[in-house]
């Protein structure tokens, strides 16, 4: 599976790599595995959907972007549970994601009106250390994105990286 990702800042990956310490038994993302996911491009030739979404992109410029706390999907739409992350506001990133829903199709119940920007900090473990961590109250972090990357998620790569303004 390809997507279209926010490189999120040394700040928040720090910050999730420190949180994940917090939940016993749970797998946390190790260096250089933090992601935004901005849109689910399919699988298939990488190239081709990089290509596609360097045209869908055209005219995006740099925008906003804030962790504002700490949340969890309990039952996941796909793999272990729960998964706890750091929740991200962006009226831009939801512009973008929304624009490239209509280039590619919307993933059922994870994209469109069911999309949730965040940065995950583990999976799986036990409930209850992810409900009370999620209860905790973090300093927001504020960036900008000024790049987005098409990542293989087969092999945790990036395969194309886009500036912005395009």
């Amino acid at each position: 599976m390809y997507s279209l990702n926010v490189p999120p800042p040394s700040a928040v990956t720090r910050l999730a790599s420190d949180l994940a310490r917090d939940v016993p038994r749970a797998r946390a993302r190790q260096r250089g595995e933090h992601t935004l996911v901005c849109k689910r491009l399919g699988d298939g030739d990488g190239a081709r959907l990089a290509a596609r979404a360097r045209e869908a992109l055209s005219g995006v410029v740099p925008f906003e972007l804030r962790v504002s706390g700490i949340d969890l999907f309990e039952t996941p739409s796909s793999g272990p549970g729960p998964v706890i992350y750091l929740d991200v506001e962006s009226p831009g990133l939801q512009r973008l994601h929304e624009r490239l829903c209509a280039a590619f199709d919307p993933v059922a119940g994870i994209e469109a009106d069911g999309y949730t920007p965040h940065v995950t900090i583990a999976r799986g473990g036990e409930l209850t250390s992810a409900r009370r961590l999620a209860r905790r109250e973090i300093d927001p972090i504020r960036w900008t994105a000024d790049r987005l990357s098409v990542w293989d998620s087969h092999r945790s790569v990036p395969v194309r990286e886009f500036s912005l303004p395009l």
